[in-house]
């Protein structure tokens, strides 16, 4: 048997790739969307993708399942579980629980096992010339290392009022069929640290059953529902507002995108493409965003975390333009494709392009723990915690008013345009986007605490609760 496990860091999302070698045929399960990572790996085996597998409708990546049988020939095998409302819009092959599908030699049986979504569905692989008995199980968003599927993610990302509930009733169910597999059973999940699907994945890849029924959270409550429940749907991760615009693109027949596309320089159009109000991406160092940077331009690092913090703020249907350099295109663009964002016009290489067409920079105006403490004293100002609610809730600046940075543009009336305000979040990623966004709704009068919670802490300050 031909296994290997292939992690996207910037999603915390996993995908495999398992394959028979003695008919030199493979299935990925699934997949990302720039699919050439898995024909490499297929080529490099001699191993030909004959079938493609997935768990759910995902919300927080788009898959390429569709990209990989079109460019392979391969048969897409999907959920059929779950009711109409979770049928998938195009051509597959349903499965249903206890279904057995055959890849090469290997036996790969379908386990119902809603919570997550209606439709998840788990995979129990058995290598037939090996044992008759499974040795893997991938759980896709179902159970996790050290952790299980959120099931508020359909109500509180997608709209669908009145499931999170329900869900948690049938991941208590689930979990039931989980604990009845053999213990030495491998556990190779959806998910790592990081994702937004849980609020406590661990960061190993994978696991076992038994090690799981010991040592995750879930089964502390096999015998109460009621508390299984509550914790389940209690301090949840705030859900990416791109989520809603997954599970309708992973669920609907929509255009292809069978390579990494490339970018075109705009640098002489981009004085044009800013009155028009195109939105600019800075994908520079916050560091160096601080230093100068257009004014109007939301600065998004490109770092792990770009692809999140895109779909949060950038819009499926309007085009827009990174400030990127060269070397730095094909990783930023197999980010944006992972969660759909095609609508690229272009880049340019750094702010020279602007500054040599006439415009002026900005700065972003620092201040850093003692300074703010002396402002505190003084008693007229604001300090907004851009943080995540369980961040703020587990220890914040005394006074500070919260505002998550994901919904800052939704929530401007909560930040004054009178008093000067400090923004700040745990090291200053997040405070760089808040700088920016609040720079281009006109804010003149904002200061960024770009060390945060990291420095008034190293500093020996105090958190209130």
């Amino acid at each position: 048997m031909f296994f290997q496990h292939v992690y996207d860091k910037t999603l915390a999302q996993a995908s495999y790739v398992i394959g028979c070698q003695k008919a030199g045929v493979a299935a990925v399960i699934d997949p990302k969307r720039d699919v050439d990572t898995y024909l490499e790996i297929a080529q490099a085996n001699k191993l030909r993708i004959t079938h493609v597998f997935e768990t759910h409708i995902h919300a927080d990546f788009l898959t390429g399942s569709r990209e990989l049988a079109a460019l392979t020939g391969a048969e897409l095998y999907l959920s059929a579980e779950g009711g109409s409302d979770w049928s998938y819009e195009f051509p597959h092959h349903p499965l249903r629980d206890g279904d057995v599908i055959m890849v090469g030699n290997l036996k790969i049986q379908v386990m119902h096992t809603p919570g997550h979504t209606p439709e998840s569905i788990s995979f129990l692989l058995t290598d037939t010339p090996a044992s008759d008995k499974p040795v893997m199980i991938f759980t896709g968003d179902f159970v996790f290392v050290g952790d299980v599927g959120r099931p508020d993610l359909l109500e509180k990302a997608a709209g669908f009022k009145g499931t999170q509930e329900k869900g948690a009733e049938q991941m208590f169910e689930s979990l039931k069929k989980f604990a009845a597999l053999p213990d030495y059973v491998q556990v190779w999940p959806g998910h790592g640290s990081g994702s937004a699907c849980g609020k406590a994945l661990g960061a190993v890849p994978s696991s076992t059953v038994g090690y799981e029924k010991i040592a995750n959270w879930a089964f502390r409550f096999a015998n109460d529902k009621e508390g299984f429940i509550n914790y389940l749907l209690t301090d949840q991760p705030e859900p990416p507002r791109y989520f809603a615009m997954m599970k309708k693109l992973n669920k609907v027949n929509r255009p292809l995108l069978t390579e990494v596309p490339r970018l075109k320089d705009v640098s002489d159009q981009i004085m044009e493409l800013l009155r028009q109000g195109t939105p600019l991406v800075d994908t520079r160092d916050k560091a160096e965003f601080a230093r100068g940077f257009i004014p109007g331009s939301l600065n998004i690092q490109g770092n792990n975390s770009f692809a999140t913090w895109a779909g949060w703020f950038l819009s499926y249907d309007k085009p827009f333009v990174l400030l990127a350099a060269p070397d730095r295109h094909d990783d930023l663009m197999r980010k944006l494709m992972r969660i759909g964002l095609d609508h690229v016009l272009g880049y340019i290489p750094s702010t020279e392009p602007y500054t040599k067409a006439g415009g002026t920079l900005q700065q972003v105006n620092l201040i850093d723990a003692n300074e703010l403490r002396k402002l505190q004293e003084a008693n007229n100002i604001q300090v907004v915690d851009l943080r995540g609610a369980v961040e703020y809730q587990s220890g914040h600046i005394q006074g500070a008013d919260h505002v998550f940075v994901g919904d800052l543009p939704l929530c401007l009336e909560r930040v004054s345009r009178t008093r000067p305000v400090i923004i700040h979040c745990q090291g200053g990623d997040r405070a760089s986007i808040g700088y920016s966004l609040l720079a281009a709704h006109g804010y003149t009068n904002v200061r960024n605490f770009s060390g945060g919670i990291n420095e008034w802490v190293n500093k020996g300050l105090p958190l209130t609760r």
